[in-house]
């Protein structure tokens, strides 16, 4: 049997850990893609505007982004396993909390406790995968990971209309419950990692904690108030200095300054950001380019978004086979470009034919190529780090994404504000093509590094 330390939890008790790793990951992401669906429903039945219910969605993203970094942090210091089954915890108990609301604030309030315990589930699942599976299969396991994310992204929306075709919408967040339970049940066989008991940081928490936040409320209300999204983003540079500056001369910093002192990390995590900017660009484009451009109904608009999910779960266990035997920068450059590809030909094929099978072709291809780049870009993330800094490591892919995901929204926002709805969406397009490839060529230059 291989060192449970070193290489690996053994089997039998490694099926439970993975059960209890992808469990959590599903349920988080599941959760947020359930709720969005609910919103019209949620402000109907509590008698609020459509605007105040958005509150849903956005206290919970706040959350998670606000104390992803400390949270990883949190746990180098406890330890992995016990703040990421708190955080589970957490969330299932706030899902009881959302589910039993009477009001909109107290739906709010427990969708924000839902955003700590998912910010403490995201980077240290991610971390905790590394000392579950031998490094030989390491890049297997980040891909199940990514299979998980995605199943659950794919059948959210799907999952959430039927239930709210039988049941009012506080059973969308009661499911979590039995799910949580059997997660907690199987976290028994998560291997136990020791805590550095290094103290955390109160002032740098709360830096951190401010950036985020003014920099995603900014993001959001640059364009309808400019004035005042400008003085949330010029507030967020602030606190950012602040805590680069405190946070510098530590050997283990929240931000993981360490880690991006690394060429192979610090590239690494550019790429993650410029892919996922990219990614939600598209996601945010095609939409209005199948309805504005090609004049598709909504059903055609969502059945021909659903290959890109679809490729991403058969992509990702290959992708992660492949990482585990061939050079990870190469992988992310040929998956990065295959996106850019597939996005590029989304925004310039002639539309005087039927388009529907061509675009299945190539939201396909960049499906394909996306689940190619993030497998093994995030296992070199997690193999760029020591061991002990697993959890920062996670930390840093998840703000990652959540910086690409937000600058990607905002770019497609600006798009929107300047130019017609056709001629944004095409630009969309172009734009989102232009970060996949940015982001194989920081692969490549990756590679040549290396």
């Amino acid at each position: 049997m291989p060192d449970a330390d070193t290489d690996g939890v053994p089997l039998p008790r490694r099926h439970a850990a993975v059960t209890a790793l992808l469990g959590a990951i599903a349920l988080v992401v599941l959760d947020g893609a359930i709720a969005n669906v609910a919103l019209p429903n949620i402000a109907q039945t509590l008698n609020s505007s459509p605007a105040d219910a958005i509150w849903v969605a956005t206290a919970y993203q706040l959350a998670v982004v606000m104390f992803l970094l400390p949270a990883s942090a949190l746990g180098e210091r406890l330890g992995y396993r016990r703040v990421f089954v708190a955080g589970v915890s957490l969330f299932t108990a706030a899902s009881a909390l959302c589910a039993l609301a009477p009001s909109l604030g107290w739906l709010v309030a427990g969708r924000c406790l839902q955003g700590l315990g998912s910010a403490a589930v995201m980077p240290l699942g991610l971390a905790l995968l590394r000392f579950t599976y031998p490094k030989r299969l390491l890049g297997q396991a980040i891909a199940y990971n990514a299979l998980a994310v995605a199943g659950a992204s794919a059948a959210g929306p799907a999952i959430g209309a039927a239930i709210l075709s039988v049941a009012g919408w506080p059973w969308l967040f009661a499911v979590n419950l039995p799910v949580g339970l059997l997660v907690l049940v199987a976290a028994r066989g998560l291997p136990n990692t020791p805590g550095t008991r290094r103290p955390l940081d109160v002032v740098s928490v709360a830096l951190n904690a401010g950036m985020f936040a003014t920099f995603v409320l900014g993001g959001d209300r640059v364009l309808a108030n400019p004035l005042e999204g400008g003085a949330l983003l010029a507030a967020a540079v602030v606190c950012g200095t602040l805590l680069v500056r405190r946070e510098l001369p530590r050997a283990a910093p929240l931000i993981p300054l360490d880690l991006l002192r690394s060429p192979s990390f610090r590239m690494s995590i550019i790429a993650s950001v410029c892919c996922f900017t990219g990614q939600m660009a598209s996601y945010v484009a095609l939409p209005f380019y199948m309805h504005h451009v090609l004049g598709l109904s909504v059903l055609e608009t969502g059945l021909l978004m659903t290959p890109w999910p679809l490729a991403v779960m058969l992509a990702a266990p290959l992708s992660g086979r492949l990482a585990d035997r061939l050079p990870t920068a190469w992988l992310c450059a040929a998956g990065a470009g295959c996106l850019a590809a597939g996005l590029a030909l989304c925004a310039a094929w002639p539309v005087q034919a039927d388009p529907r099978p061509s675009l299945v072709v190539f939201t396909a291809l960049a499906g394909l190529g996306f689940g190619f780049f993030q497998t093994p870009n995030n296992r070199n993330m997690l193999l760029s780090a020591p061991k002990e800094r697993s959890g920062a490591a996670g930390g840093a892919q998840g703000v990652a994404r959540l910086t690409g995901q937000t600058l990607g929204s905002l770019l497609m926002g600006l798009l929107f504000t300047w130019l017609p709805a056709s001629r944004a969406s095409h630009a969309g397009l172009g734009m989102a093509a232009g970060f996949a490839l940015v982001a194989g060529l920081v692969s490549v230059l990756r590679g040549r590094a290396t």
